[in-house]
Formats: structure tokens, C-alpha cells, sequence
């Protein structure tokens, strides 16, 4: 292997008499063994190969034949026989370049460098970033790091050693040093360093900056190479950093386009070598996402285009390769999140649709026979506004054989289906219960075993009430729930808890005894059961709820209510407008019953 300009590698394979494809894997090379991709291996093979003998056959073509010195068959000679002084060839060069002596001991090693000389490239560039009376006027060979201090502490040192030793070009390296102006200004000098042996000189070359240490950040920080194939000749070059990109270890030997192939997964390895294909035969761009699965897991997007003379084959395959490892793997996370939000998203609304049916087909229509009855009702349901989950409230209207009605409010717990569930149980409970023509109280106590007897969390509050329509009397029974209201012309009025306060919540605890407030209602009485969420605000206490809503029923009844079950409905609807807005933090519910006559 030997280190080309630009931080780039380049590998030739053994040459071998006939112009074959890549040799198989060899014993300890990174690579899936070909028996698990079977064909494709052999086919991207053979496919080289024949691109290997068109590139050859185009070759010998355009060979001029022996003993012709030109295209037209005469001699040929220089436009000047007048050699070029070393001046002129030093100056012809367009980089910065100093001539250095080393000053051997007795042994031939270097003990100190002379700096003998610049070219027109050097001055120039003096002249342009070095201030007036920094540097000593030019005399004639002085000592390197005396005339330049500043470079004794650099890689400088090391390099001219190496390669008055060795005689091989050392470098590019990066090469930090400083040099002071008059002024006392220290200047700051970065660049990027050769230093080549020409006889018994050594040229020390510079280039300001450092574009090999930057394309190498830069390669490093993205994950990303090139790399050129050379079908021709079999020679691989490339970036620094295509082992990076590939996970291969430093020492690795660079990978022909067979020994990709191998690393790939059988999907990718279909992929790639299509992309291939594409690239040789149909002198196209492309581009595919490569799985390398050898010697580690990951994703490289790859970029390739051919390259070719005028009227030839591609005799090069030049790729850039990108390792999108994790965006790939991020992109897959996020897509599957949205997925999994949509699936669940699709969950919550079949939910939501099962339990809206369930609550229309549970919600009571007012029977029309209520108006025979001498009585009117008219409910308003309004679910929580931030996710519009059907909730746990229900209520309950009905004429019972007696001749009496049974009114009821309650707000099972939680929200969706398995609230909607409960508080169906409860309602069709209820509605079997009421035909015993038991006391409320009763009621109440048996409601509160079947809450019991579907689990520990099955819990609820209620109000049931009981309206003796002879005796004009309204029996009713509070578990956990809030009071009802009592609407009598434009006053409203809290209704006091039954004897002994509230019950406790349905379901709470077995054996529970329930005691019933009594009132009597007058003709266009209204009576007002609601749950909680009317009035609950987050921050807020009961006494300040209750007052709120006892303040905005009356000034919705200020002018009393119209007869009719319309004008009924219609308070009710401004009743929980003015209490929640367009923003419930909870299912809010209200039942108005209305004594007619």
C-alpha cells in the first residue's frame, strides 16, 4: 500500500497473467462466505471480468503500433533542446517550496538543515502574509530553525530526518507554529507540510491551511468516504475513511467491489450489484442503501458513477459512501412510533365509537307519556372537551307502575368503555330495582351491592329520587353525590342533605344504609340533579363551586322559566354554557324534572 495526496490510500493486487475478476476472499478477510449468496456473488464476478476484457480490448486498440514514433508515422523531436536551469524548474512549481542541506556528521546522519533557498511561489507568498522586518534581510544559507524559530517544535524536524534517511516523500502533516512581527504581534501559521528529496537537497513544501486534516474532520464527523475502483488495473483508491465507514479495523486491506459484495446481506447484495450493472453497462449515476453485515451491522447509503475516456468502456467506478447508520435506524424508531400512535390512536377511537353507541343506546329518550303525567324533564350531557372520552355519567327518567317517577343522576368512575360499561349495569339495575316499589333508600343500598359485587373498582355517585305524584312529594337519597337544586320561580335554592348527610359512594363498601331528604314540589317547580364536572375546576374548592353555580342557575331563571318542555331544555342548555364553555375538564351532566301540575 502507499499513501497518495489528499489522505488518500491506494492498493494494488498482485498482477496475474490474464485479466480475471477479484480474487476470492482470502483466509481472514472480512466477508459473508460466498456459498450464502450463492450466484450473485459469481454473476457481480463474472460481470467485472467482462469489464476487465472490454477495458483491456479498447486498450490494445488505441496502441500505437511498433516502431511508429506519432499518429502520422514521423519522427518526432522537443520544441527545444535548451535544458531548464534547477532555478527555473523551482520556480515552475506552484507551491511553496524551500530548499534544505542537511549538514551531515561523521557517521552520514543529519545533525542540521541549512535553509539555502526559496522559489517565486515562497516569496510571493512572504510577501504577502509576512509583515516588513519580521524575518532578518536574506543573506545567503542560513540554519533552518534559527531563521524560523518557531518550526523547531514541529513535526518539521522529524520529517526532513525521515526523508534524508529514507529517501521517501514524507507528509502532508499539519504543521502549527507561530512567528512574531515588530509590533509584537504574534502570528499564528498553519499549514500542511511535505518534504520530498530531490539529490542531495530536500525540498520542504507547504500549502497554507490544513485541507487534508480538514477533509479528514470532515469525512469522520458526517461518516462519509470515497473511493474509486479501477477495473483496469485492479487498483483500489480511496478516502481515510472508507474503513471507518465499512467498521473494517485500520490495518485492514482495502476492499475490491467482490469483497463489498461479500460483506453485504443477501437483499443488499442484490441491490448492490445492480447498482453495479447500472454504473459499467449503462454508464448511469446511481444509488441504493447497502446492509453491511460483516464485520458489524450497519447502513451506507452508496453513490456511484462511472468513468470513462471518450468513446470507451468505464474503466472506473467512483463511489461515494455514506454511513446512515443512525439516521436510518432513527428514521425507522420515529416511523414505527407513528405507527404504533396511529394503531393505538385507531384503538382509542373504536373505543370511543363502542362507547358512544353503548351510551346512545343506553341515554334515555323521554317517554312522551310524561306530559299525561303531569311532569317534564330535559338533560344536557357535554363530554370533556381536551380528548372527547365518553365518560361515566347517566341518568334515568321513568313512570313506574304506581304512578310514580323515578328520577336518578349518577357518574360512574373513570372514562371509556369500562366507565360507559358500569354505568350501564347501574342504569338497567336501577330500572329493574325501581319496579319493587321499594323506598329509595332501598334502592340505594341494593345499587350499592351490585357496584360492590363487580369489583374494587367499580365505584360511583348517585342521586335517586322518587316522585309521589299524589301527594306532590319528591323522596330522594344522595350516595357521595352532590345536592340537588330546587328551582321555585326566579330563587334557587340548594336542597339540604338527606338526615344524617350524604350516603357513601356506590361500591365502596358493602352493607351501606342510605337515608332520603323529602320536598315538596309546587306547580312549575324544578328540580335540578347535575354531576360533578358542572362545577369542579382544577384549583379550585366546593364551597366557591357551589356558590358559582348557585349564582349563574339564578340568573339564568332571573325571569323564571317558560311553561313548555322547549323553554325547559332551553334553560338547561344556558345553564351549562355559562358554567363550562367550550372547555369541560370533566363530563358535565344535568337532568332538570319540572312538575307541571
Amino acid at each position: 500500500m502507499s499513501t497518495t495526496s489528499h489522505g488518500s490510500h491506494r492498493t494494488t493486487p498482485p498482477k496475474d497473467p490474464a485479466p480475471t475478476a477479484e480474487a476470492p476472499a482470502a483466509p481472514g478477510r472480512v466477508g459473508t462466505p460466498d456459498d450464502e449468496h450463492g450466484p450473485r456473488i459469481e454473476a457481480l464476478d463474472a460481470l467485472l471480468t467482462a469489464q476487465r476484457r472490454r477495458i483491456s480490448a479498447y486498450a490494445l486498440s488505441r496502441a500505437a503500433p511498433a516502431g511508429e514514433s506519432g499518429r502520422s508515422g514521423r519522427p518526432l523531436r522537443p520544441a527545444s533542446a535548451a535544458d531548464p536551469s534547477a532555478r527555473q524548474l523551482l520556480d515552475a512549481l506552484p507551491l511553496v517550496t524551500l530548499t534544505v542541506t542537511p549538514l551531515l556528521d561523521e557517521r552520514g546522519r543529519a545533525r542540521d538543515f541549512l535553509y539555502t533557498g526559496r522559489n517565486a511561489a515562497a516569496r510571493a507568498h512572504a510577501d504577502r502574509i509576512v509583515p516588513p522586518g519580521t524575518l532578518p534581510p536574506w543573506t545567503g544559507p542560513v540554519p533552518l530553525f534559527e531563521r524560523f524559530p518557531g518550526l523547531a517544535d514541529t513535526p518539521v524536524p522529524r520529517m526532513l530526518a525521515e526523508a534524508h534517511r529514507t529517501g521517501r516523500v514524507q507528509g502532508p502533516e499539519p504543521v502549527e507554529w507561530s512567528l512574531a512581527a515588530p509590533d509584537g504581534t504574534v502570528m499564528r501559521m498553519s499549514h500542511e507540510v511535505r518534504v520530498a528529496p530531490c539529490g542531495d537537497l530536500l525540498l520542504l513544501i507547504w500549502e497554507r491551511g490544513q485541507h487534508s486534516r480538514t477533509a479528514r474532520a470532515a469525512q469522520r464527523l458526517v461518516r462519509v468516504c470515497w473511493a474509486e475502483w479501477n477495473l483496469g488495473d485492479g487498483t483500489v483508491e480511496t478516502s481515510l475513511g472508507l474503513r471507518s465507514v465499512l467498521g473494517l479495523p485500520p490495518d485492514h486491506p482495502l476492499p475490491g467491489l467482490v469483497d463489498l459484495g461479500r460483506m453485504l446481506a443477501p437483499d443488499s447484495l442484490e441491490r448492490f450489484q445492480q447498482a453495479v450493472h447500472d454504473v459499467l453497462l449503462r454508464e448511469r449515476v446511481t444509488e441504493c442503501d447497502l446492509r453491511v453485515v460483516q464485520p458489524r451491522e450497519r447502513i451506507v447509503h452508496f453513490v456511484a458513477e462511472p468513468v470513462q475516456p471518450d468513446g470507451g468502456p468505464v474503466w472506473t467506478l467512483r463511489a461515494v459512501l455514506h454511513d446512515v447508520t443512525e439516521e436510518r435506524y432513527s428514521r425507522a424508531l420515529a416511523e414505527q412510533a407513528v405507527r404504533e400512535a396511529r394503531a393505538q390512536r385507531e384503538r382509542a377511537d373504536t373505543l370511543v365509537d363502542v362507547a358512544e353507541r353503548l351510551r346512545d343506546a343506553v341515554v334515555p329518550r323521554f317517554p312522551a307519556e310524561l306530559a299525561r303525567y303531569g311532569v317534564e324533564a330535559a338533560a344536557v350531557y357535554r363530554p370533556e372537551a381536551r380528548t372527547a372520552r365518553v365518560g361515566g355519567d347517566w341518568y334515568k327518567t321513568r313512570m313506574l307502575p304506581s304512578g310514580q317517577v323515578l328520577i336518578a343522576l349518577g357518574d360512574a368512575r373513570g372514562h371509556g368503555l369500562d366507565a360507559v360499561t358500569l354505568m350501564a349495569k347501574l342504569r338497567y339495575a336501577l330500572a329493574g330495582l325501581a319496579f319493587t316499589g321499594r323506598p329509595v333508600e332501598e334502592l340505594t343500598a341494593w345499587l350499592n351491592e351490585v357496584a360492590c359485587d363487580d369489583g374494587d373498582e367499580s365505584t360511583a355517585t348517585a342521586v335517586i329520587a322518587r316522585f309521589h305524584r299524589d301527594r306532590s312529594l319528591l323522596r330522594w337519597t344522595c350516595a357521595g353525590h352532590p345536592c340537588p337544586l330546587l328551582v321555585r320561580g326566579s330563587d334557587v335554592t340548594l336542597l339540604d342533605p338527606p338526615p344524617g348527610g350524604p350516603g357513601m359512594p356506590l361500591g365502596v363498601l358493602p352493607g351501606e344504609h342510605y337515608t332520603a331528604g323529602q320536598t315538596l314540589m309546587g306547580p312549575g317547580d324544578v328540580v335540578l340533579l347535575y354531576s360533578d364536572g358542572l362545577i369542579e375546576r382544577r384549583g379550585s374548592d366546593l364551597d366557591r363551586d357551589g356558590g358559582r353555580l348557585l349564582r349563574t342557575a339564578r340568573a339564568a331563571a332571573r325571569d323564571g322559566i317558560p311553561p313548555g318542555s322547549a323553554a325547559l331544555d332551553a334553560y338547561v342548555q344556558r345553564l351549562v354554557d355559562r358554567l363550562t364553555g367550550p372547555h369541560t375538564e370533566d363530563d358535565a351532566t344535568v337532568l332538570a324534572f319540572r312538575r307541571v301540575a
